[in-house]
């Protein structure tokens, strides 16, 4: 009798803990992970990164590696760590670059559809080069 004791008791302890996260009220939807999917909201911020070494990344504002995006408009800011190097983003509709010789912050603001799109730098294209895709 002591077992089924324990037993219901655990069951209504899991019970009520499962409950407790379901939460409610807010009418908010609870962020879900969506594994290697990023999809910041349509006019979010994308950070470009460029040098000093042989780096080049795309990032959300959380610093996530871009993989995939929903369709929509982006400001992307691109810091270019270095002489040497450039970002040059192409895709759909798109053809943004920094310039080989040049440091500094950039900003762009463009508009991706769905598609495939890829940053490199132009002079070490083989070895400096990502992409993601824009799908929905």
């Amino acid at each position: 009798m002591t077992r089924t004791r324990v037993t219901i008791a655990v069951g209504v302890a899991a019970a009520a803990l499962a409950l407790a996260g379901c939460g409610g009220g807010d009418n908010e939807a609870a962020p879900t992970d969506t594994g290697t999917t990023t999809t910041p909201p349509v006019g979010s911020t994308l950070k470009g990164s460029v040098g000093p070494g042989f780096v080049i990344s795309l990032t959300t504002e959380d610093g996530e590696d871009v993989t995939t995006l929903a369709p929509g408009s982006y400001t992307i800011d691109v810091e270019d760590l270095a002489t040497s190097h450039n970002f040059h983003l192409t895709g759909p509709g798109v053809d943004v670059e920094t310039e080989v010789g040049e440091e500094g912050m950039q900003t762009f603001q463009v508009v991706l559809e769905p598609g495939s799109y890829s940053f490199v730098c132009d002079p070490h294209s083989s070895s400096m080069n990502g992409g993601f895709e824009v799908t929905g």
